[in-house]
């Protein structure tokens, strides 16, 4: 008991960067990027949904004064929602981990899905009064949003606004979906080996994004049949490899980007377009303006 009590003195403290964006909604951000791991703690009541996305690393909650402990692993979401006992968050980030978090009270969450019910299983009639878990994949437009949350740098004064359009299209885009990814309905997933393959084809593709492999050749080096690599690959992060892959590469693109890490050419190249031109009219697709209006916008 004493090492347990050491070790939670070791944690250093810390707070959420807090955001509200209106009445019962709060986003919650947090970037470790310290070498050891940081404890945020809140109060939060029965009323309200907790949202919870690791974007990287990992990080626990604990409950019940330790006596429970939960992980949440990078690229993973987690529901929590307790209608009969308040759920405060104590969370111990991991070093070099990202977390948001969005909270809204079930009244604000049963308006905005007053005429879908049906379709949110724990807002239905027989799970109103039910305690509700749920964990999932962060897909990649998930991600961009979560990044465009956690990195934002824009003025100040317009940051509520922005949060709470951010806010509702993460929420928008987690109910987006496929409820019939189940193990039932999708015995592909049972198999651990395959799961582990799928991930390993995503990290393929992004260590690779410059110069992927065609389908064929990563479906060869994974040992997986064509079709259960587009399957499986649509399953777990529900889009497509090359959907996927081009929202991961664009995302890249606008960090470098911001970060002035080169000009328009110089980062179309790191992110495998040979001509400007192509990664321009990628760029402006996938985010309504052209790069050098997104980096005149950061001044």
């Amino acid at each position: 008991m004493n090492n347990e009590s050491n070790n939670k003195k070791s944690i250093a403290k810390s707070s959420f960067d807090e955001t509200k964006v209106e009445d019962g909604v709060l986003v919650l951000a947090y970037k470790n990027e310290a070498s050891e791991m940081q404890s945020v703690v809140k109060e939060i009541d029965s009323d309200y949904i907790q949202f919870h996305f690791c974007l990287k690393g990992s990080s626990q909650f604990v409950f019940n004064e330790g006596r429970y402990r939960l992980n949440i692993l990078e690229e993973n979401s987690l529901l929590l929602y307790n209608p009969q006992r308040d759920l405060p968050i104590n969370l111990e980030i991991n070093a070099q981990s990202w977390m948001v978090s969005i909270l809204i009270s079930i009244k604000k969450f049963h308006g905005l899905f007053s005429q879908e019910a049906d379709y949110i299983t724990f807002l239905s009639e027989d799970n109103r009064d039910k305690k509700y878990y749920k964990d999932g994949m962060i897909t990649p437009s998930m991600a961009i949003v979560l990044n465009q949350l956690i990195n934002y740098n824009l003025n100040q004064s317009i940051k509520p606004l922005y949060f709470k359009g951010k806010a509702y299209e993460l929420l928008s885009l987690y109910f987006n979906r496929s409820e019939d990814a189940n193990i039932e309905q999708c015995p592909f997933l049972v198999d651990e080996t395959n799961v582990i393959k799928i991930r390993k084809a995503k990290d393929i593709m992004i260590s690779r994004m410059a110069e992927p492999p065609t389908l064929q050749e990563l479906a060869d080096e994974i040992e997986l049949s064509l079709k259960n690599l587009k399957e499986g690959f649509k399953q777990i992060y529900g889009d497509s490899v090359f959907s996927f892959l081009l929202d991961y590469k664009m995302e890249v693109a606008r960090k470098l980007l911001e970060a002035g890490d080169g000009n328009v050419n110089e980062v179309g190249l790191k992110v495998g377009y040979s001509t400007s031109s192509h990664f321009i009219s990628a760029f402006k697709k996938k985010y309504g303006t052209t790069p050098k209006k997104y980096v005149m916008s950061l001044l």
